[in-house]
């Protein structure tokens, strides 16, 4: 997986959802990113899923539970992207 996408993963979820007080290294690759971790919530996951869907050009099914795993960190993030970007 590279490096770029996840630090660029990181920083679409520091911009999209406005987190002032956090820099990407602050976010760990491998942590979860909802409830424990950097505790995000329902509002959060649709609004980082239209960011993703529009920066990366890939297909989210909303309640699929794929997709739940594919938000659960950084890694299955860029890995979701990685498979699913529009080439």
């Amino acid at each position: 997986m590279s490096d770029i996408l996840k630090q660029e993963i990181k920083q679409l979820i520091i911009d999209s959802l406005d987190l002032e007080d956090i820099t990407a290294d602050d976010i760990i690759d491998d942590e979860p990113l909802f409830i424990e971790g950097l505790g995000l919530d329902s509002i959060d996951a649709l609004e980082l899923g239209l960011a993703i869907k529009k920066r990366y050009e890939v297909k989210i099914e909303a309640n699929s539970e794929q997709t739940k795993q594919s938000f659960s960190s950084v890694n299955a993030l860029a890995e979701f992207i990685q498979q699913n970007k529009a080439q």
